[in-house]
């Protein structure tokens, strides 16, 4: 961390912007107290450009196809759930007391 006073820092503004893109933490202060951190903005994730997966993927012929709809309940019946499910494992029963 460098410290810097108001100043220092109006002085040198652009060296201590350069140091701060490099990773050094920079502390303004006024009357000997820290006041204010200098630090990069995080740079915001770039959007890929339109065909940079081409040739990257394959897809099924019969992708346009229509799906069957979804129903609720159409599971009902075909998933069970043992009455004991949540209880503690013996495994673990030494750790629960």
């Amino acid at each position: 961390m460098q410290q810097v006073n108001i100043d220092e820092a109006r002085a040198h503004l652009p060296d201590l912007i350069e140091a701060a893109l490099n990773g050094v933490e920079i502390v303004i202060a006024k009357d000997e107290q820290p006041v204010v951190k200098l630090v990069p903005i995080p740079q915001a994730r770039l959007r890929p450009k339109s065909g940079s997966a081409e040739g990257l993927m394959t897809i099924s012929d019969d992708s346009d196809e229509p799906r069957p709809r979804r129903r609720a309940g159409s599971a009902k019946g075909l998933i069970t759930i043992s009455d004991d499910f949540d209880e503690p494992l013996e495994d673990f029963k030494e750790y629960m007391e």
